[in-house]
């Protein structure tokens, strides 16, 4: 939906934002969604052809040269933090693409509805669920969830999102919580299988093979897929890092595409300048 004072696309309806995505479904071709830390990632993600661009935390620590997990870390407000990448760095730089909001649903701070309406004003399309939960486990998953930190915090902010008219695309790691946001409505639901192996700052071994990615996969959207069939299925994570990897999953599941942050932004930017630079460096001049 253009903006009548700029002429950009954004902000969209969910229903927009839906039938762009099914519009690049029915050319039988993957969704491809890209996690965006900052303006000079966004615009080029953007004349790359992708269909949504997702602003989280992270973002800004992974193009800060650190861990994306830093995301999940008390390094700073996350919620703070994706607005002020939307505002300042993404949103006025992006022609055409919808943009979406990272939230930490269960931020003990926020009245999430005041949260939501700030992000739609902002001129976001939608919101995602990052930092989320749901890709915490063990003990710590159990201390979150008993002391008011739950998933389910994140689960409602998608459900009050849903009635805000906003685009709703979310994380999830197990098939438990995917059937929490399927039955919240939510409109994407991405399997996340771990934190993405290589570069300078992935993991090295996420101890997920691609078999692994590719049984996860299947069985989170076999289970948001009982609840909510309509719903887009997208992959990430783990050893799913190269448009090859992503081919697979394509292939031995029902995804219908792929959420890169770290396997587009950062690698992206981790080679081609390391390539330049070696370029420039076998520079020579000849003595005078």
């Amino acid at each position: 939906m253009p903006n009548p004072w700029t002429g950009k696309g954004n902000p969209y309806t969910k229903q927009e934002v839906k039938d762009r995505l099914q519009a690049t479904l029915d050319q039988q071709k993957a969704i491809i969604a890209a996690g965006a830390g900052s303006g000079i990632s966004a615009k080029f993600i953007e004349k790359g052809g992708a269909d949504l661009l997702i602003i989280y935390n992270s973002g800004r620590f992974r193009m800060s040269g650190h861990g994306s997990t830093a995301g999940l870390m008390a390094y700073g407000d996350a919620n703070a933090i994706a607005m002020e990448i939307g505002e300042f760095d993404v949103l006025p730089v992006v022609e055409e693409i919808p943009v979406i909001c990272g939230v930490h649903g269960s931020d003990p701070r926020r009245r999430m509805w005041h949260h939501l309406l700030k992000v739609k004003d902002m001129g976001f399309s939608g919101v995602n669920n990052f930092p989320t939960h749901s890709i915490v486990d063990g003990h710590f998953r159990q201390v979150l969830e008993e002391t008011g930190m739950s998933f389910d915090k994140e689960v409602e902010m998608i459900r009050i999102a849903n009635k805000m008219d906003l685009f709703t695309i979310v994380y999830v790691a197990t098939p438990d919580d995917a059937r929490k946001m399927a039955d919240a409505g939510a409109d994407a639901i991405i399997a996340h299988v771990g934190t993405t192996v290589g570069g300078s700052i992935g993991v090295v071994d996420a101890s997920c093979t691609m078999d692994d990615a590719v049984s996860r996969t299947r069985a989170i959207i076999d289970a948001a897929k009982d609840i909510k069939p309509d719903s887009f299925f997208l992959a990430h994570g783990g050893p799913i890092n190269t448009p090859e990897d992503v081919q697979i999953i394509l292939e031995q599941t029902t995804a219908h595409g792929f959420v890169g942050a770290s396997s587009l932004e950062r690698m992206g930017v981790e080679k081609s300048l390391t390539d330049l630079t070696k370029s420039f460096k076998s520079l020579s001049f000849s003595a005078k």
